[in-house]
């Protein structure tokens, strides 16, 4: 019975996910064309700001016609546009794989994109900027740990530093030193004084 369902739900994806024109396939999600994509390519797809911003600011109503874009915070906007920009890459890959498609067919495509990978772009954006926030963030983690370490460096580097720091490295030595002979000389003597109150 799970076996028939899990059977059930992948088909209902792939449906999704392709849609026939004629005798031809064409896929609908754009990482279903990565195996055939180049190294390049495969970067234009998956990174954020491949496409110019005046390019997407165009074609937003096109993709999200109900949307107030004015009433967006920032993050929102930047949501939005990353979720455009995913409908324009996969408008452009599929009309690279299938060029004898017509006007009117490219436009039943888009339309089917709409409908289904509307919500599957907005999820892969969402993962993929929070992706990217740590990334930076990691990033910038490392870069004040190397500069803090180079500045130390640099700073203990400088004559100054250890013209002030030789007063304080000559007391440290001397302190140890009187301590390890005053321990020394405590622990040599005291047997001693022990034996002779114990014979007496």
């Amino acid at each position: 019975m799970i076996l028939f369902f899990k059977k059930d739900l992948l088909a209902s994806y792939l449906q999704q996910d392709i849609i026939k024109i004629g005798d031809q396939k064409i896929f609908t999600n754009p990482f279903l064309y990565s195996r055939r994509l180049d190294q390049n390519s495969n970067k234009w797809l998956r990174e954020i700001g491949q496409i110019e911003h005046s390019i997407i600011v165009k074609n937003r109503l096109r993709f999200y016609p109900e949307i107030d874009w004015s009433s967006l915070t920032n993050d929102e906007e930047y949501m939005k546009d990353a979720s455009v920009e995913m409908f324009l890459k996969t408008l452009e890959i599929i009309k690279n794989f299938n060029p004898n498609l017509t006007v009117k067919q490219i436009n039943q495509v888009e339309k089917k994109i709409l409908v289904f990978k509307k919500k599957f772009f907005e999820i892969w954006v969402q993962k993929k900027i929070k992706k990217n926030s740590q990334l930076q963030l990691k990033e910038a983690k490392r870069n004040n740990r190397e500069t803090s370490m180079s500045d130390w460096k640099e700073w203990l580097s400088t004559r100054q530093t250890q013209k002030a720091f030789y007063p304080f490295f000559v007391i440290i030595i001397m302190s140890l030193m009187i301590g390890w002979f005053t321990g020394v000389a405590n622990n040599s003597c005291n047997p001693y004084f022990e034996s002779t109150e114990s014979n007496s």
